[in-house]
């Protein structure tokens, strides 16, 4: 909220530096940073088991509504004449009052017990056990590859002048549609819970993230452009929600903290590398080649994913693990590594 206040307030004072930008978003990375696994645990802990895919699509369904609402709202509020982005960050900045107003009324899950050791020992424990876990490495490794190679955000102001004149309302319709996408999918997500093969389908739905986005390099009109980002945005959706199932059902209730935390890092670190590194690509070549060459990688990533980690392509779901490890530096009493755990599934 006070970061969405600052950027309004820059907005007013018509400061054009780069360098308060980069400062208040590090910002919000960091709240964010704590936000999300505390709420991702939450929802685990407040739930049973059966409940808990369901719950995931649920909140991944709000997630593609505001993905969907807030970037075409965006749009038309900046391109008002007399809102601009002052009026923009003026409104988001009021808009978390819902936000402080829910989480108020929000009751805790349970209260957890401490890991052992020091927080740095239990922190080199979570690492150890995710190192030590085949179907949670690759789980993170796919949507790394994903993020990393084939989400060219940083590129669509760019692509948007270059094809469609740089209107505002249609730089909101590229994201937009992505979140449609998304929204798409996340609204028919049902199956998802019965699907067995959760490793395989991430690695397909990481191909065909790569492909929509390879082929919205390519697409030279509006309509093909926004078609490809919705499937990809739909794509997206089943990755997290499967990753998110993953996480929460193959990780132990003393790790999970930990590896949520790990979860969060992944998908929006992995993002902002991925900006990053689109940028540069984009400055060094064009936009349209770090595009294409970015959903290009992301789909050989894919397939080297499920080349070199077996047990991630071949993971059935199981119930949730709820043994104690024996010790931080030790395989988890009953679970053992990720291989163990696969190889007792697969018997």
């Amino acid at each position: 909220m006070a970061v969405s206040a600052a950027l309004a307030a820059l907005a007013f004072l018509g400061l054009r530096a780069v360098w308060p930008l980069y400062l208040l978003f590090a910002m919000s990375s960091a709240a964010g940073a704590i936000n999300a696994p505390a709420r991702r645990t939450l929802i685990t802990s407040m739930l049973p088991a059966g409940q808990l895919p369901a719950a995931l699509a649920l909140d991944q369904l709000t997630f593609q509504i505001t993905l969907t609402a807030g970037p075409a709202l965006a749009g038309v509020i900046v391109a008002a004449p007399h809102l601009g982005l002052r009026g923009c960050y003026l409104i988001d900045a009021a808009s978390f009052a819902a936000a402080l107003y829910g989480a108020a009324r929000l009751r805790g899950g349970g209260s957890r017990a401490p890991a052992p050791g020091t927080r740095l020992a239990a922190v080199a424990a979570g690492v150890s056990f995710i190192r030590r876990s085949p179907v949670l490495c690759g789980a993170f490794l796919a949507d790394l590859n994903a993020t990393f190679f084939g989400l060219p955000t940083s590129l669509f102001p760019a692509i948007n002048a270059a094809r469609f004149g740089g209107d505002p309302r249609t730089l909101g319709l590229l994201t937009t549609a992505i979140g449609v996408g998304g929204l798409v999918s996340a609204v028919f997500s049902g199956p998802v819970r019965h699907l067995s093969r959760q490793g395989l389908g991430m690695i397909v739905s990481v191909s065909i993230w790569g492909t929509a986005f390879a082929v919205f390099a390519l697409a030279g009109s509006l309509w093909l452009t926004l078609l490809a980002l919705a499937v990809a945005g739909a794509a997206d959706a089943g990755t997290v929600v499967l990753r998110g199932i993953i996480v929460q059902t193959f990780t132990p209730e003393e790790f999970r903290g930990r590896v949520t935390a790990a979860d969060y890092v992944v998908g929006a670190g992995g993002a902002q590398l991925g900006s990053l590194e689109a940028g540069a690509v984009g400055s060094l070549t064009s936009p349209v080649i770090s595009a294409l060459s970015g959903g290009v990688l992301t789909l050989a990533g894919a397939v080297a994913i499920a080349v070199t980690l077996p047990a991630f392509r071949r993971y059935r779901a199981t119930a949730p693990v709820t043994t104690r490890a024996s010790s931080p530096g030790q395989s988890v009493s009953g679970a053992g590594s990720g291989a163990e755990h696969l190889a007792d599934v697969e018997s």
